[in-house]
């Protein structure tokens, strides 16, 4: 069976179609080049703002979605509310993914402080934010996905495999 992930990228200019979505492809390709199951991918560009980060939200977790990825919109200026939708759709925050996205992203950038990166459980799904700069997508990923197989596990999400080469999936022994 499938893991169902997607990946949303939250952009007033990519919606529009005025600038090329760069964060998605960066999703897709950092997953595509980690995860060894087998793996179906539902990519979708919205506009910035709290009400259509929740509402995309909600319905990629009625439609069954295991792991989200949400890319753009954590940053301070007037029209990044992804972390104000994103709250409005968890019902568990998971605090430590985004204090260890943004430790990994401060070595390489001071601005990282600035970012506002988290991440949450609704219903069956992982909800992780992340900046929307492939390289800074793949520091972050390459932070805190080691814990994503388990937490998915534990929510009653598919079953994630990943390359060791490239993340060592950590799952307790029993």
């Amino acid at each position: 069976m499938s893991v169902r992930a997607a990946i949303v990228t939250v952009s007033d200019r990519a919606h529009a179609g005025l600038y090329e979505d760069k964060g998605g492809p960066g999703c897709e390709d950092w997953l595509r080049g980690v995860v060894t199951s087998p793996l179906s991918i539902d990519r979708r560009i919205i506009p910035d703002g709290r009400e259509s980060v929740a509402g995309t939200l909600r319905a990629l977790v009625a439609e069954g979605a295991d792991l989200i990825l949400v890319t753009g919109g954590t940053g301070p200026a007037p029209r990044d509310e992804t972390p104000e939708g994103v709250a409005d759709v968890i019902e568990k925050v998971l605090d430590g993914f985004g204090e260890e996205m943004r430790r990994a992203s401060l070595a390489e950038v001071p601005t990282a402080i600035l970012s506002r990166q988290t991440a949450g459980i609704a219903g069956k799904s992982l909800i992780i934010t992340l900046p929307g700069k492939p390289s800074a997508i793949a520091t972050c990923l390459n932070a805190v996905f080691a814990a994503v197989p388990y937490c998915l596990d534990l929510i009653g999400a598919g079953r994630i495999e990943t390359d060791p080469a490239k993340i060592t999936a950590f799952r307790p022994k029993t």
